[in-house]
């Protein structure tokens, strides 16, 4: 089978290799779409936390069932599947506390291990969910959706109150469009103003915010000098992370979705006056995944606009640099097989 390898930092590189076996327990998945995320382009960068190298990228996945054991989601060879790449150990704390999404030995495909950027894939059969009635690219589009499904349940949103979502990319997009079938009032900040009139639209969220234009004064009157309840930052960036202590109102929440490899630091006589609540975010789980193909199949997540650029799996690294660059405009890259 073909497979692409990001050998180092900027260096892919297409080569053959055995087709995959499946082990114990393991389907054999012709995988069929791969979608491009942060965590492949901050790998592909050389900034990847929890990153090694030579690596397959890929855990935005769908595909259909080559062969499968006997399991008890009955799920059988010729289903059409999304991929959970998040491989937990079942047997630590985290695990055992049914939270599997942030296992202590968590190993994600296509970030510890090696992912789904390949013809064929091994997979437990428990980490496959059926998708029948969606398309693949609807499929493969479950897993980023999800990781904005978790941080919403994180935040156990209330009807009416003010979200901030800061991030107008593929990830904060779906922050956005799941806090707003929460019943929030949902504002965006980023500092691209066609990304925050693409939100608007796709998202149907209420507000924008241009983060350059002197956000805490207009968040101050978005919210009526309240400010927001609960403030999601998605933007893997250092400098808004820090910036963010600055806008939950007090007893607010502040969820952070994305990640850095530094340290963030706040001021913390105003993160005790205010009592807030801080939170990570990280993967999704099953639940998750079940409630992103629930809202498709429902018609809640459009994704016609949300794909913005398509190759073939054949020319995937001569298209990947394009994808970069801020003038391609890029929402969400996907991959064909």
């Amino acid at each position: 089978m073909k497979k692409i390898v990001c050998e180092k930092p900027k260096q892919f590189k297409m080569v053959e290799a055995e087709r995959s076996v499946p082990q114990e327990g393991e389907a054999l998945i012709r995988v069929q779409r791969i979608g491009i995320c942060g965590t492949d382009i901050h790998a592909y960068g050389g900034n990847q936390p929890f990153f090694t190298y030579p690596r397959v990228l890929g855990h935005e996945l769908s595909g259909i069932i080559e062969s499968i054991p006997d399991n008890a989601s009955g799920l059988r060879v010729g289903d059409q599947v999304s991929i959970i790449p998040y491989m937990e150990c079942g047997e630590c704390i985290a695990c055992k506390n049914g939270k599997p999404n942030c296992c202590t030995n968590m190993k994600v495909k296509g970030v510890h291990i090696d992912g789904g950027m390949s013809e064929w894939m091994t997979v437990p059969a428990d980490h496959l969910v059926k998708t029948e009635g969606l398309t693949l690219d609807q499929s493969a589009m479950i897993e980023p959706l999800s990781i904005g499904a978790h941080a919403v349940r994180r935040a156990a949103i209330q009807k009416g109150e003010y979200a901030l979502v800061i991030g107008a990319g593929p990830i904060g997009l779906g922050v956005m469009a799941f806090a707003k079938n929460q019943g929030a009032k949902v504002i965006a900040m980023d500092v691209n103003n066609e990304r925050l009139a693409f939100a608007r639209e796709w998202a149907n969220i209420d507000e924008t915010v241009n983060v350059l234009e002197q956000p805490l004064e207009k968040l101050a009157e978005l919210t009526n000098g309240e400010m927001p309840t609960v403030v999601f930052d998605a933007t893997g960036n250092a400098k808004s992370m820090t910036d963010a202590f600055n806008y939950p109102a007090h007893g607010g929440k502040l969820i952070f979705v994305g990640l850095v490899k530094t340290d963030i630091t706040f001021h913390d006589p105003d993160f005790h006056a205010k009592e807030l609540t801080l939170m990570g975010s990280r993967n999704a789980t099953r639940e998750d995944f079940q409630y992103v193909v629930n809202a498709l199949n429902e018609g809640l997540v459009d994704l016609r606009k949300y794909i913005t650029h398509r190759t073939h799996f054949d020319h995937m690294i001569e298209q990947f640099e394009g994808w970069l660059n801020p003038e391609a405009k890029v929402i969400k890259a996907i991959v064909e097989l």
